[in-house]
């Protein structure tokens, strides 16, 4: 009975620490509080967790080995071993960087297709709401930041027409989520706030169609509202939005 009994705390800790650290991530996403609030605590307290899960059922499994008793064991020994595996599954980010060397990327948030014309932003301010970082392209150090890191990202080249070319890359910005905040089908531009799948972060998209010869050309510049660097979320979403226009074509 008494395996059972802490085979059984040790998978309700585990299942509880789960809940807490799913919390953390998606809890902006569910309106309980700001992005930066859950990375925070996700940064101070996920390992803990993790940490205090693995303790805890590696206590159930030792105790069940220590303990005598003469009810079933095997019950109590899988919900043992499942909080085990709970545990090191939300330690696993951290074993993975420390087997495998995590990427680095360069300490900037500001990602655009054109570093000598980047688009500007005419809708959305720096005023926008839990906005740190301004949308003042920072220039030549930026930019050689940029393509020393993500060389791939360059503009769209397509042979549709600029109209065409615009509402169709309005249909992909739709498809990928990003609220569409200013349009201006007169001048081929749109605005956008795109969120992350994780803490929910605000990025702010400009994308800008213009014509040219035998086509037109998309350029787009995303830029995260706060944090000095991005983790390459930037340039993932400018690289994912170039492949599903591509792909649509």
């Amino acid at each position: 009975m008494q395996k059972n009994v802490v085979s059984h705390i040790a998978l309700m800790v585990a299942l509880v620490a789960l809940i807490a650290a799913g919390m953390m991530v998606f809890g902006s996403s569910m309106g309980l509080w700001n992005p930066i609030t859950g990375f925070v605590a996700s940064r101070k307290y996920h390992n803990l967790l993790g940490y205090i899960v693995v303790a805890v059922a590696l206590i159930s499994l030792v105790s069940g080995i220590v303990v005598k008793t003469d009810s079933p064991k095997a019950r109590g020994t899988v919900k043992s071993v499942v909080a085990l595996l709970l545990g090191i599954a939300m330690l696993s980010p951290m074993l993975k960087g420390i087997i495998i060397e995590p990427v680095k990327y360069p300490p900037i948030h500001d990602i655009t297709t054109d570093t000598q014309n980047p688009p500007q932003f005419e809708f959305l301010t720096d005023s926008r709401i839990g906005a740190k970082n301004t949308l003042v392209y920072g220039g030549a150090d930026i930019a050689t930041q940029q393509l020393q890191a993500y060389p791939y990202i360059q503009p769209i080249m397509t042979d549709l027409p600029a109209d065409s070319a615009f509402v169709k890359a309005l249909d992909v910005a739709k498809a990928m989520g990003w609220v569409i905040v200013d349009q201006q089908p007169q001048t081929q531009r749109f605005e956008a706030t795109a969120r992350t799948p994780f803490f929910n972060f605000a990025d702010d998209v400009v994308v800008v169609v213009t014509s040219v010869e035998l086509g037109s050309r998309i350029d787009l510049r995303s830029v995260s509202r706060i944090g000095r660097g991005d983790a390459g979320v930037n340039a993932k979403r400018i690289k994912e939005f170039s492949q599903r226009f591509a792909e649509s074509l």
